[in-house]
């Protein structure tokens, strides 16, 4: 039987005695650490939320091109096809997205862009508020999971992320065209910047882990559970501790059909320093000592959406 991802119950977590939230917080961060995903069940977020959100992606990204571009406003709205790629990567990834974030607020200590929304769309925004929210609560929830484990107490990350430079994105890799690169791919092999992600379970296969022995594993759950991975910011803190674990999105080798996704990358505020944890310290820090705002922007210029 081949490897795959483990799959938790976040009931166990929220809803268990002290032993079953201990063996939640074992079982989380040994997911992270042999393939730095997890499949999440019982997670809380409403299924009629999750199928909402996947109608109103297909609606939106059905738009004429003209008009998705009018709401193109560099990391919150819409960005086209073709503008990202893979860091190192030379070919554009085969996606077009819609970015949200946290609304502007006097509570957080760093000022957010206002989020855009598609007038075509009312639903759009009412849809996605509720969707950033529920998948904001359920990263803070793991990260409180995870703590204990890294020497912290359990609230230690809630005030790096309340108010984060987190990301809902909502992904459409279209139809692959005739004249496609065949070099490119709808998501080349990345890592991703943040603590952690986590993914509605997509409309369409193609999503795969690199494993620890050099093989791509299908990342593959039923579509009401969540997908969790950790990131670059969460390595260097951890001095790679828990590995951020490239992945993939390859291009489908059935039917030639769209695929939706919906990522959402919690980031801690910009001011939040990344020096390695002092449980984490080993033999000595790995990486230079950073915060998450310069290593956002150094990152974000190696994909291109930054300049």
């Amino acid at each position: 039987m081949s490897r795959q991802a483990p799959e938790l119950s976040l009931k166990d977590y929220t809803g268990g005695d002290a032993a079953a939230r201990a063996a939640f917080s074992d079982a989380f961060m040994s997911g992270l650490q042999q393939y730095g995903f997890i499949i999440l069940k019982d997670h809380g977020v409403s299924t009629d939320l999750l199928a909402r959100a996947y109608g109103l992606a297909r609606q939106v990204f059905s738009l004429p091109e003209a008009t998705k571009r009018r709401y193109a406003a560099g990391l919150r709205g819409y960005t086209p096809f073709g503008v990202e790629h893979a860091k190192d990567s030379g070919h554009p990834d085969l996606k077009e997205f819609w970015q949200i974030g946290h609304d502007p607020s006097p509570d957080a200590p760093e000022p957010f862009p206002p989020n855009v929304w598609p007038a075509e769309a009312p639903d759009f925004q009412p849809t996605f508020t509720a969707l950033f929210d529920a998948l904001n609560e359920t990263g803070i929830v793991l990260l409180r999971a995870l703590a204990p484990k890294l020497g912290l107490e359990d609230h230690y990350f809630d005030p790096l992320v309340r108010h984060g430079t987190s990301i809902l994105r909502v992904l459409h890799y279209p139809p692959l065209g005739p004249n496609v690169d065949p070099n490119a791919a709808r998501s080349a092999a990345h890592e991703d910047i943040n603590f952690l992600t986590i993914m509605v379970a997509a409309k369409g296969k193609g999503l795969e882990l690199l494993d620890s022995d050099g093989t791509w594993l299908p990342v593959e759950t039923d579509p009401t559970n969540l997908i969790v991975d950790s990131g670059d910011m969460l390595k260097r803190m951890t001095n790679g501790v828990i590995p951020a674990t490239t992945h993939r999105v390859v291009n489908p080798d059935g039917p030639n059909v769209s695929r939706y996704s919906m990522p959402f990358f919690m980031h801690p505020t910009l001011a939040t320093s990344l020096k390695v944890l002092p449980s984490c310290e080993g033999d000595g820090p790995k990486y230079p000592e950073t915060t998450a705002g310069e290593y956002l922007h150094e990152r974000l210029k190696a994909i291109g959406l930054a300049k």
